[in-house]
């Protein structure tokens, strides 16, 4: 999935897990609940940068006035909420600015972090035209080795990498984004402006996994961090495919969420 147009889709917000957290909160200890809200307020605060490290146990607990224990139960509470999360060996981390979108709606990337107040950033890797894969060729409906555009980047969240984006688009289409600076720029914008083509709806999966190499070092994650990937073809107007998208997004970044209605049988 391209994360220029993340369809809204299967976060799938679990009321269970808000009621557990919420519990587990009220049947706290006054010294959880005091860690919880003095961490909370720091947080609030961005003392530390979405994506840092927290300082070690002791001096979080020496911080806030209580001991260790009660401060990992207090983390605990703050990780059930998603503001923190703990990586095995290594500690705390602050959670990222989390991506996600109404359901059933496909919003641009830019326009899902300026909606939060975030600045949505991209910088390019790789721009080059090639000739199709047979299966790409198939699924954008267009002949076999004809070319394509291929543009990878990075998007984040104010300067924070959050997703490794490859879009593949029909060259013909996509002529005016061959040269066109998209540093920072909603490729969907650029494409309607530059192209007159407006994309209007896509089809969506998505997988965890685990981060290769290459992906973990751009994305700022050791090597085997979970990942969400999505892939999608997105259509315009008149329901032809325009590109196709992969995007691998850091799982402590990305939410995806889903509007599931039951069948009727």
């Amino acid at each position: 999935m391209t994360t220029h147009d993340a369809p809204a889709s299967p976060s799938v917000p679990a009321p269970a897990t808000a009621v557990s957290a919420t519990s587990a909160t009220s049947t706290a200890g006054p010294a959880v609940q005091l860690a919880r809200r003095a961490l909370g307020q720091l947080l609030d605060r961005r003392v530390w940068a979405p994506g840092s490290q927290l300082p070690g146990e002791r001096a979080l607990a020496q911080r806030v006035g209580v001991s260790r224990s009660s401060l990992r139960q207090a983390l605990a509470l703050l990780e059930d909420e998603g503001r923190v999360h703990s990586s095995p060996q290594r500690g705390w981390f602050v959670a990222t600015d989390v991506v996600s979108e109404p359901p059933s709606v496909l919003k641009s990337f830019t326009d899902i972090a300026r909606a939060r107040g975030l600045t949505a950033t991209a910088r390019l890797l790789r721009r080059e035209v090639r000739p199709a894969g047979y299966e790409e060729s198939a699924r954008l409906r267009i002949a076999p080795a004809a070319e394509v555009l291929e543009i990878v980047r990075v998007r984040g969240l104010d300067d924070v990498p959050v997703c490794l984006d490859t879009t593949v688009l029909v060259r013909s289409r996509a002529r005016a984004l061959e040269d066109a600076d998209l540093t920072d720029r909603s490729l969907f914008a650029e494409l309607e402006a530059r192209a007159g083509v407006r994309v209007m709806h896509s089809t969506y999966t998505a997988r965890a996994d685990g981060a290769q190499p290459l992906e973990a070092e751009l994305l700022r994650v050791p090597p085997g961090t979970p990942v969400l990937v999505g892939e999608e073809v997105t259509y315009d107007q008149s329901d032809t495919p325009v590109l196709l998208g992969r995007a691998v997004y850091r799982g402590d970044a990305y939410r995806l969420e889903a509007t599931l209605h039951r069948s009727s049988d």
